[in-house]
């Protein structure tokens, strides 16, 4: 059989894919269930070379981009980890301060593909920092199965307050306006629909496919809210409806996308499940958000 493409595949097998990168099953499970679907030519080893991410191939700005400041700093969050790591990144020569983008992982910590979206946020002009939740215990570990693990260990309410404490960071740098967003990708957009609650100075959040906050937090919400969603993605969707009431509820300012046709995780560009069109699209809205609530 001739290499496998993205609309061959069962719909299924992302479905399988999602419920193993969300700890429903380990790695063995995972494969056993996968070998279901290795008929007509195709094995299983090819087809978990499909569907598990590829980061190397996957860079769109490498780490020593010219027009980058790139580096990692330690930052306090004394409410959460303590100590945590983080990519920092800005375009070079600047002539003014620069708005803030905080940059928020999966459930698996700072993994090369969301470090790469924080350097494609500096390339739009925002100054962007990429913390590690795994920082306390010792940080990404180099694979996401570790990661996973990794991150099931901490409390996502401490490192929610990690998150938290890279605003104060970025609110605080000489070179930042003052004016810091969050985007945030899964357990990433649970963050960022968290910190739109709970931090008043944020002013913008962009969740993708994140999982909504109580609908009595709600009203605490001050940031503009632009959520992105995937139209097959029904285990975070269904909380979509009751955090639309309450946003109508408390008359918060939100934009919403669903984007048809779309698996959760469609901005990945390192999985099968990333789809070019929606990515790209849901990416520009993102920065003209940005853009446009940051200045």
């Amino acid at each position: 059989m001739g290499k496998i493409k993205k609309k061959d595949l069962d719909q299924k097998i992302y479905d399988l894919y999602d419920d193993y990168a969300h700890n429903k099953m380990d790695r063995k499970e995972f494969i056993e269930k996968l070998s279901l679907y290795a008929v007509g030519g195709l094995t299983v080893s090819s087809l978990l070379s499909f569907v598990l991410p590829n980061y190397k191939d996957h860079i769109q700005v490498p780490e020593n981009e010219e027009k980058l400041d790139t580096e990692f700093i330690v930052y306090d969050s004394p409410n959460g980890g303590g100590k945590i790591r983080a990519q920092l990144s800005r375009i070079k020569n600047k002539t003014r301060k620069l708005p803030g983008v905080i940059v928020v992982h999966e459930n698996r910590g700072l993994n090369p593909h969301i470090a790469d979206v924080g350097r494609r946020g500096a390339m739009e002009g925002f100054i962007t920092i990429s913390p590690d939740a795994l920082t306390p215990l010792g940080g990404y570990p180099g694979n996401d199965d570790d990661g996973r693990a990794l991150q099931r260990k901490r409390d996502r309410n401490e490192m929610l307050e990690d998150f938290i404490a890279a605003f104060e960071y970025l609110k605080n740098h000489d070179e930042c306006n003052g004016n810091i967003g969050v985007v945030g990708f899964c357990f990433g957009g649970w963050i960022s629909n968290m910190m739109a609650v709970k931090v008043n100075g944020l002013k913008a959040a962009v969740p993708f496919y994140g999982g909504q906050p109580p609908s009595e937090l709600v009203q605490n919400i001050n940031a503009a809210l632009l959520l992105h969603y995937a139209e097959l993605d029904s285990r975070v969707n269904a909380g979509w409806p009751a955090y639309e009431t309450a946003l109508k509820k408390y008359h918060k300012e939100y934009t919403a996308y669903i984007y048809p046709n779309t698996n959760h995780g469609f901005h990945n560009d390192s999985t099968p499940r990333y789809d070019e069109a929606a990515a790209k699209l849901a990416w520009n809205r993102t920065v003209n958000f940005f853009t446009k609530k940051l200045q």
